[in-house]
Formats: structure tokens, C-alpha cells, sequence
């Protein structure tokens, strides 16, 4: 009987205390159960130029070149330059050129406008040259060359002699980083006489080194938007867990949840963009790498 007293007694006690200590204990429990940090985590910074800047195209365009000598019969075509300029590659250990069709356009756009307009020469008088004629053929291009020549030559070996004479075409014709080529001949009447105008233009296609990929540059970009939108909402979700009073209870508790668990994703999702991010940039890299090499 004595004992129950006693334990009936302590009870008592315990439960007086409870009570005193009501607020103290509901606030450990709210806070032992999660913590609301005192700062936001740190947010990922913004991508620094993930792409290097666009590579300078190269440019080759020697002085055109007149016929020395007039032949009293010419007769010029497509295929058959191509496939002296190709000789004359292999013959000096280059690996020959691939006909291009939108070069082969480019090269006949400048033909028609030297003839309309009366000039010899590699920039028009609206100041276009073979980049430009290039980009209007949609032809993306790390590197690209021109050749001109006016004049009676007696045939397509003839003609590329004539340039492969010359030095600056010499260096074009041979030169080892072009992958393909395009041509235009025609004849027409220039300064009052009828004559030939030729056109050789030299790619070397953009395609020829990887490129990074567009989808991936896309998705990062995406994610840096879907970044700033998890920012906004943990900032306001923290403003409204600070305006809760008191500190405790199941509003409280759920609210710090909520946060914590948007923080997670938050988390996850940044770290996952930074790993795209780097291999973005490996490509990038490797890009730069090979237009590098070819630049040499």
C-alpha cells in the first residue's frame, strides 16, 4: 500500500513538472526532430561560358590570276579541273578532295556576280567574299580557300598548271587541311570580250572535327532556369517557416519537412547538371583540340 502511495505520488510530480516544462519540451521536440538551417545551402553558381568562343575561320584567297597565254580554242568543265586539282594533290602525297555540292553552289554564286558586275576580284563591290558566299550556301566551314583565273586556257589540265605556276593558288591547290572542293566555269562576256572565268572553291567542313553536343548545351540551360526556380522556392518557403510562431507543433514540423525535403532535390539536381555541364565541356575541349590541329 505504502509503495503504490509512493508511485501515485511520483506521478503526480512528474506530471506537475510536465506541465510547468510544458513549452520547453514541446520546443525540443519540434527542434530534435528536424532543424531548420540557419542558411539556405550554397547555391550552385551560374555556368561560366561553357563554350569557348567561336573559333576564327581561315581565309585563303590568293590574287586572281589572268590567262599568261590565250589559247585560240578553250573549253573548260567542272570535272575535269576537279580531277587535275586531285592529280596534282596525289602526285605531292595529299589525300584528294571530295566534290561538295553546296560548293560547287557557292563557286558558281561568284561566277554569275563576277560576270553581272564586271569584276575580277575576291570580294564583290557589296564587299562579299568567299566566307560569305559560303554561308549563303550553307556551308559550315572551319577553313575555306578561293581560286580565280580569267582568260582563254586551252583546257582543265592547263588551267590548274596555271595556278599550281602561281604560288599562292600552288598553296591552296596543296594544301593538306581542305577535305572538299567545289567549281565553277563558265563563259561569258567580261570588259566587252568574251572569255572563261573560273572559280575553284577549298572546304574543310566544320563536321570535320566532333561537335559538342547541341542537345546537351540545350538540357544545361534548361536546368540553370529550373536552379533559379528551386532558389525561389526555398527562399520563400523559408520566409514562411520563419513567420510561424510559435516554434512547435505539426504546422511547424511539416513546414521544415517540406523545406528539407525540396532541399534534397535541390541538391541532387544541381549536382547532376554539374556533371553534364563537364561533359559538355570535355567535348568542347576535344573541339577545340582538333580545330587546334588543323590551325597548325
Amino acid at each position: 500500500m505504502r509503495k503504490t502511495k509512493i508511485f501515485i505520488a511520483v506521478l503526480a510530480i512528474a506530471f506537475s513538472l510536465g506541465l510547468f516544462f510544458r513549452e520547453d519540451i514541446l520546443n525540443f521536440y519540434s527542434a530534435s526532430i528536424l532543424k531548420l538551417p540557419s542558411e539556405l545551402p550554397e547555391i550552385a553558381k551560374e555556368i561560366s561560358a561553357p563554350v569557348k568562343k567561336e573559333i576564327e575561320k581561315q581565309v585563303f584567297a590568293p590574287p586572281p590570276l589572268k590567262a599568261p597565254k590565250e589559247a585560240a580554242e578553250s573549253s573548260l568543265t567542272r570535272a575535269g579541273v576537279i580531277q587535275w586539282t586531285n592529280i596534282q594533290r596525289e602526285e605531292n602525297g595529299i589525300a584528294p578532295l571530295k566534290e561538295n555540292i553546296k560548293l560547287n553552289e557557292a563557286a558558281n554564286a561568284k561566277l554569275q556576280d563576277m560576270f553581272q558586275n564586271q569584276y575580277f576580284a575576291h570580294y564583290s563591290p557589296d564587299g562579299n567574299g568567299v566566307a560569305d558566299l559560303a554561308e549563303n550556301a550553307s556551308y559550315k566551314f572551319l577553313a575555306i580557300g578561293e581560286n580565280l583565273a580569267l582568260g582563254n586556257f586551252e583546257n582543265d589540265k592547263i588551267l590548274v598548271q596555271a595556278w599550281m605556276d602561281s604560288p599562292g593558288h600552288r598553296a591552296n591547290i596543296l594544301n593538306s587541311k581542305y577535305q572538299e572542293i567545289g567549281i565553277a566555269v563558265g563563259k561569258s562576256i567580261y570588259e566587252g570580250k568574251t572569255t572563261w572565268l573560273a572559280v575553284q572553291h577549298f572546304g574543310l567542313p566544320f563536321s570535320a572535327c566532333p561537335q559538342p553536343s547541341p542537345s546537351f548545351k540545350a538540357t544545361i540551360n534548361e536546368n540553370q532556369t529550373r536552379i533559379l526556380e528551386f532558389q525561389s522556392e526555398l527562399l520563400f518557403l523559408k520566409e514562411e517557416i520563419l513567420k510561424i510562431s510559435p516554434k512547435r507543433g505539426i504546422e511547424y514540423i511539416q513546414a521544415i519537412e517540406q523545406y528539407n525535403a525540396l532541399i534534397l532535390q535541390y541538391n541532387v539536381f544541381v549536382e547532376a547538371n554539374k556533371a553534364l555541364i563537364n561533359a559538355y565541356n570535355s567535348q568542347v575541349d576535344l573541339f577545340n583540340k582538333c580545330v587546334a590541329e588543323f590551325g597548325e
